[in-house]
């Protein structure tokens, strides 16, 4: 099993300075690489203390720099909010600063804020992800983007500096919904999802992605990458007051931002699984969602959590790791402590 850390960059409820945040989590990204995790992913997002960080290539290039063996990978570029060839020559310039350690990741993104920042139409959004994400992965592969659809026509236009190396095993999507899913397969890239259904549930989802992978690609689909709100901790006790402050703090923060229980999903093309679930998320309420939510992430003591995720892999198969130690307010001390204990016994045991 490989293990990522996740960055996402939130100043909950601005309680910090945005440059505290950020000297934080450049701290906890070189951590990461010191302690011996695989890959640290960054996530795209703007306009809101949601997760603060509008450019992780940008972010990425710096990291390059400040690590030396950790794979680094965007958690994602949000693919309708980019220019398609602004993103492959951003991706080739990483893979070079850092000597062939990128990662892709892609995604399409949820929150209409973000989406009206950008005066971009949601109701676009799929359309715009399938066109240039196979703009993407085409102009990585040959160093030539060209595009003939309709919201990014191009004639063949040559990328300097030329890719380093294929991405086609180094790329993943975030496949949250049905369509999203699909269209990882249908790209040949890897499954990425946050985890928040039980796991026999989002089992479901990755029989699909694995099913529809093998019909389309002449190879074995990569294992499924999960992202869990990790609270590890010595003391069990005190590691489930962290996990349920914490992890039920960042779940809130994530219906605010993404208005999972607006209205404007049952009108949203591409967006349906959302739409269909509003009544249903507001019968249940917060509350319970929450104790659902904080149930399938990992936390606890290093031996609890080793025993979580030996489970996990009875229910979805192969499967690689990445866990998030800072959100949801948690105090950076907290974080750094878990990070820690998280790689000095959790990862020996199941690498």
């Amino acid at each position: 099993m490989k293990f990522g850390v996740q960055q996402i960059f939130q100043n909950f409820r601005s309680e910090i300075s945005d440059a505290q945040m950020w000297e934080e989590e450049i701290a906890l990204g070189v951590l990461a690489d010191r302690l011996g995790f695989d890959d640290l992913w960054a996530v795209e997002h703007h306009f809101h203390d949601y997760a603060a960080c509008p450019d992780n290539t940008q972010y990425l290039a710096y990291m390059a720099a400040c690590t030396r063996r950790i794979a680094l990978a965007t958690g994602a570029v949000i693919v309708p909010w980019n220019d398609p060839v602004r993103v492959v020559e951003k991706i080739s310039v990483l893979d070079h600063l850092s000597g062939g350690r990128m990662v892709l990741g892609l995604g399409r993104g949820l929150a209409r804020r973000e989406y009206r920042g950008f005066g971009i139409d949601m109701n676009e959004s799929r359309e715009r992800f399938d066109e240039a994400a196979r703009m993407i992965l085409d102009g990585l592969e040959s160093g030539v983007v060209e595009g003939k659809g309709r919201f990014y026509p191009r004639p063949p236009t040559e990328i300097r500096p030329r890719p380093r190396g294929s991405f086609r095993e180094r790329t993943y999507c975030i496949a949250m919904s049905p369509d999203s899913v699909e269209a990882a397969a249908r790209l040949g890239a890897g499954m990425a999802i946050f985890s928040q259904a039980p796991w026999p549930q989002a089992a479901q989802s990755m029989d699909r992605y694995r099913e529809l992978f093998t019909k389309q690609h002449a190879r074995t689909p990569p294992p499924v990458l999960t992202c869990d709100f990790v609270v590890c901790d010595g003391d069990e006790r005190r590691a489930a007051e962290l996990a349920r402050t914490h992890i039920t703090a960042y779940l809130v923060t994530v219906f605010e931002h993404y208005e999972l229980m607006s209205e404007h999903f049952k009108n949203a093309r591409g967006y349906e699984l959302y739409g269909s679930s509003v009544d249903l998320l507001r019968e249940i309420g917060l509350a319970a969602l929450a104790e659902q939510y904080v149930e399938v992430q990992a936390y606890g003591t290093p031996e609890r959590i080793i025993e979580q995720l030996r489970a996990r892999e009875t229910i979805i198969g192969d499967y690689r790791f990445n866990g998030c130690f800072r959100f949801g307010g948690i105090a950076y001390d907290a974080a750094e402590r878990s990070m820690q204990l998280f790689a000095e016994k959790v990862i020996p045991a199941l690498r």
